[in-house]
Formats: structure tokens, C-alpha cells, sequence
């Protein structure tokens, strides 16, 4: 273990910007420990049904954020992180962010939002897209159309398919259906290196978000041919907005400016890391930075990261990018648009009060209530198959037009089996993530989980079950937010790299949890089903999801 160059006092801060909230992690450099954290909920939170400075309504499949509620989180949650854990903030040394992605902007030269010009305050183009923003499939279709025709090599990179919720096919939306925003757009930044632009004053992208969200391998991005083909007016897209210096994982992206300490309450100067993703920041946190180690970030949805020595093409995968994790090693990404959305949905939407009551009664809450309830059945005894597309289906199909089916229900169908059936649902689509990528060579020997999702004991049991595979879980609560202050720990000189700051920083409960071979020989069956469901409807030999998705919005707009 290496030790760090630095006093035993040292710390790091780590936050996370997450879908509804971010949150900042105090952690001790010398061995990772996390000695106080905080969250501050974003005040919008998704902005998915009107626009908070008209109340105009937005269109379907549209998600927008307010930059001021992410500055918001650098001036409430990391100073009362840091007198929470009381130390001294000069022993603060350095200070890393992670986010969600791709959550993207468009702002002026001096990273100034559009959305907070006053004159383009009622334009919902001019705000933040948030990842879930599905309403570019469109443009994403053509992205992927044109570049087939063409050839273009670095689409197997990415599956064969480039996703609408991504740089390139939001911009060209955004170009499309409100070219005056477009126009007035000076640079088009993601929101993992708009925080730290906001926070040391110096614009660099990060190599992470770059080589999965921007469409950039092997030194370059898509050429002004390809781009003109998309659309003539989106040719010098790359060279006029885009194109900026590149940072690497842990590198230092400058000094916090006097401005952000005045936020913070951290000390001016102190090292601000190059950005991330929220996703790829908890690997180290996870300690899973060898070939053929799958971590699982769960929450709202679930992203797969994993790093390998091996160079392969896995259909309907994120991405592949060198370096993309850790410094020497591809870094490979897959993913499920819902996941803890889902089961927040169905809770939401579909649970009797009954149930809440009973959950009520008890001190615990309706989850928890259907957990135990859904725990108590053998596999199969629901009689359900479900398909885990509720917000899209990210990998392997790459379509976000695609929506939930359920499966097998009648007049005797509980909520706690549709419940349950919801939990397989994701289970099954992280199966066929992994079938994907040992299918192209690429081997996954464990399955390594991060995320709130953690908490549910039953759900880890079904996953190892489901997937037939020991299932590891992070030990820290806080996986990303531990990851970004691994990275700020690197990038104040603590550690000579990541790799070393992750075996010193953090941790990993190994085999957590191992399969049943009675339960994972019973799941095959159902898996089986899921299987011919997802083919059917995702492989376009029903494209009825299709058709009601086209008829919803064709409703909706009149």
C-alpha cells in the first residue's frame, strides 16, 4: 500500500452530482476514511413537466436541470460536510466532483449558462439537458443512419449505435428545433467540466466523458463531412463549439479560485481534479480496477463499468475508451435507463394504500414492506415476465423509444409479484450486458455493485442468482463522491496515481453474495422468456412499442 506524502490530517473532498441531489464526502487521504458527509437536494430536481421561468409545458421525453442548483451544492452541502466532520479547513488539500452524464449546456465563451440570459430565459433549449433527456431519438436515428452508410470506423467503438441521451445527438436537436439558441451557443460543455470550470476557472474537458459521450477516438472526433451529412448547418459543430483542451483522470485542473473557496469555505488554491463521471469516479472506490471485474452503479438507473487489457467491439455497448477508467487499460461502459426509477414508479403509481398503511404500522416503508413480501415466493410463483424498459432500453438495444411490458398478470396478480417481477426485470437486462461482453471476448468474472441500491439485501440475492456469479459490494455508502476525492487525492499529489490512491482509499467486501444453484437453475427459465420478450419487441419483430410511443406524442402535442 503506498503511503501518501502528505500530513496524517490531510483530506480530500468528494462530490457527487447525482440526478436529484449532490452530495459531499470529507475523506481521509492516509486510508480512505469518510468522516462526514452532507446532501442538498437540487430545488428543481428533474425539470420534465414545465418550464420553471414561464410554467410552459415541456414536451414528452424532455429533462432539463438549472445550473444554479448545482452551484447551490458547493455552497450548502461541502461546508456543512466539512464542519460535520470537524476538521480544519486547511487540511483540506484537494477537491473532485463527478456527474451525471451526458448531462450537457450551452453557454458563452466565459461558461456562462444560456438559460441565464434573461432574453433566453423562456427558451427550454437554452437549459441544461439532464442524461434522461430521451426527446433527441430522432437525431440519434440519423447519428447512427448516416454513419453506417458512410462507414464510419468508430461506430463499433459504441456498440454500432450512438444514443439520443448523448453530446452529439442533443446538439443536433437542439440546432433543429431552436437554431437561434444554437447560433448564440459559444461552447456546448458537459456539466462534469462546467462544475469544475465554475470551480478553478480554467476549461478543460475530461478524457472520460470526451471519449464516451463526445464521440472522440483515437485522437479526433467525427469530421465536418460526416457532420454536414447530419446537417449542413452542423458541420463546424466540433470546430466551433465542441473542441477544447483534453485532460486526463486525476490530472489537476487548477487551483480553487477565491470565488469558489467563498462557496465552499475550503481554502483558495487547494487542487481542483479534472472531472468525471459519476459512474466511472466509483471504480477505484471500488477497488475494481483488473481485468474482469463488472461494477454495477445502481440507483435511478444502473451503469456497468469495468476495465480490461483486451480491445473488443460488444454490440450495444457505451463505449470503449483507453484510459476511459484508469491510466494503461480500456475502460469499457454499458448501462439500463431505469432501474430504482422503476421500482419508484411502480410504488408511486400502482400500490394500494392498503399496503401503505400496513407499512406504516410497521415503521418501514412500502419498499421494504414488498421486498419482504416478494422474498417470501419461490421463483416463478408470480407467474410474470417482465421487460425493463420504462425509460428506454441504453444496452444492448440502444433505443429509447422502447417502454415497459409486463407480462402474465390476471384478476390474482398482487402488487408484490409485479414488484418482484420488476426486481427480475433489471437482473435480466444486467444478464444480458454481461452475455454481450463475454460473447465479443471480452470475460466478466464477478459482478462488483455500488450505488443505493446496495441496501436491498434481496435484490444483491437475486442479481448473483440471476447472473450465476459472486456478486462484491463496495464498502463505502458513497462510492462516486469516494471516488472523486480518490481523484483529488492524485491531483494534489498524494499518490502518484489512481491505481494507488484506490488500493489505499478503498474497499470492497468480496463474494458478498454467491448464487443458489437451485434458485439460478429456475431463473434460466425465466431468463429464457425475458430473452424471447426482449428480442420481440426490441429487435424489431413487433414494433407495437414503437407505434404507441408515436401515437402518445402525436396525442400529447394536439
Amino acid at each position: 500500500m503506498a503511503t501518501p506524502h502528505t500530513p496524517q490530517s490531510a483530506v480530500t473532498v468528494g462530490i457527487d452530482f447525482g440526478t436529484l441531489s449532490g452530495r459531499a464526502v470529507v475523506v481521509r487521504v492516509s486510508d480512505g476514511a469518510e468522516l462526514a458527509s452532507a446532501v442538498h437536494p437540487y430545488p428543481h430536481g428533474v425539470v420534465d413537466r414545465t418550464l420553471p421561468a414561464t410554467g410552459v409545458a415541456l414536451p414528452p421525453d424532455w429533462a432539463l436541470q438549472l445550473p444554479g442548483d448545482w452551484i447551490e451544492v458547493l455552497k450548502v452541502a461541502v461546508p456543512k460536510a466539512v464542519a460535520a466532520a470537524g476538521v480544519d479547513p486547511r487540511d483540506v488539500i484537494g477537491v473532485a466532483t463527478d456527474f451525471t452524464a451526458s448531462t450537457v449546456l450551452p453557454t458563452l465563451t466565459d461558461g456562462t449558462p444560456l438559460c441565464e440570459l434573461p432574453e433566453l430565459a423562456d427558451r427550454p433549449h437554452a437549459y441544461p439537458k439532464l442524461w434522461k433527456h430521451h426527446a433527441a431519438q430522432g437525431q440519434a436515428d440519423r447519428i447512427n443512419r448516416v454513419a453506417q452508410e458512410r462507414g464510419e470506423t468508430w461506430l463499433a467503438r459504441y456498440g454500432g449505435r450512438i444514443s439520443s441521451e448523448w453530446e452529439f445527438a442533443k446538439a443536433l436537436q437542439l440546432l433543429e428545433e431552436d437554431p437561434e439558441v444554437y447560433a448564440r451557443t459559444q461552447r456546448w460543455v458537459e456539466a462534469a467540466d462546467w462544475i469544475v470550470w465554475r470551480l478553478c476557472g480554467t476549461y478543460v474537458r475530461d478524457a472520460c466523458v470526451v471519449g464516451y459521450k463526445g464521440i472522440y477516438q483515437d485522437g479526433r472526433h467525427p469530421d465536418r463531412s460526416y457532420l454536414a451529412a447530419l446537417n449542413p448547418e452542423f458541420a463546424g459543430f466540433v470546430d466551433d463549439k465542441l473542441e477544447h483542451p483534453i485532460a486526463q483522470l486525476g490530472e489537476r485542473a487548477g487551483g480553487l479560485t477565491a470565488e469558489a473557496a467563498a462557496w465552499t469555505g475550503l481554502p483558495e488554491g487547494i487542487a481542483v481534479a479534472v472531472g468525471n463521471l459519476d459512474a466511472h469516479a466509483t471504480v477505484p472506490a471500488a477497488q475494481a480496477l483488473d481485468p474482469g471485474q463488472m461494477v454495477a452503479i445502481m440507483g435511478t438507473s444502473t451503469c456497468h463499468v469495468m476495465v480490461s487489457d483486451q480491445l473488443g467491439e460488444v454490440p450495444g455497448m457505451c463505449g470503449v475508451v483507453d484510459g476511459g477508467v484508469v491510466t494503461g487499460l480500456w475502460g469499457y461502459e454499458a448501462g439500463q435507463s431505469g432501474v430504482g426509477d422503476i421500482f419508484g414508479w411502480f410504488v408511486e403509481t400502482s400500490v394500494p394504500p392498503e399496503y401503505h398503511r400496513r407499512a406504516a404500522e410497521r415503521g418501514i416503508d412500502v419498499h421494504e414492506l414488498l421486498t419482504e413480501l416478494a422474498a417470501a415466493q419461490e421463483v416463478g410463483e408470480h407467474g410474470l415476465v417482465a421487460l425493463d424498459w420504462h425509460s428506454g432500453n441504453r444496452s444492448v438495444l440502444v433505443d429509447h423509444e422502447l417502454s415497459g411490458v409486463v407480462v402474465g398478470q390476471t384478476l390474482a396478480t398482487r402488487p408484490e409479484d409485479t414488484y418482484r417481477a420488476l426486481l427480475e426485470a433489471t437482473a435480466f437486462g444486467t444478464r444480458t450486458i454481461i452475455e454481450a461482453f463475454e460473447a465479443s471476448g471480452v470475460p466478466v468474472r464477478e459482478l462488483v455493485v455500488a450505488g443505493g441500491l446496495l441496501k436491498n439485501r434481496f435484490l444483491m440475492q437475486v442479481y448473483a442468482d440471476v447472473c450465476d456469479m459472486p456478486l462484491s459490494t463496495i464498502v463505502s455508502e458513497q462510492g462516486p463522491a469516494l471516488g472523486a476525492a480518490i481523484h483529488a487525492a492524485v491531483a494534489a499529489g498524494a499518490y502518484p496515481d489512481v491505481r494507488a490512491a484506490a488500493a489505499a482509499m478503498g474497499g470492497v467486501d468480496t463474494a458478498a453474495y454467491t448464487p443458489d444453484p437451485g434458485r439460478a437453475r429456475a431463473y434460466d427459465a425465466l431468463y429464457a422468456e425475458y430473452r424471447r420478450l426482449h428480442d420481440h419487441f426490441g429487435r424489431g419483430e413487433n414494433d407495437v412499442l414503437h407505434r404507441l410511443r408515436a401515437i402518445r406524442r402525436a396525442a400529447v402535442t394536439k
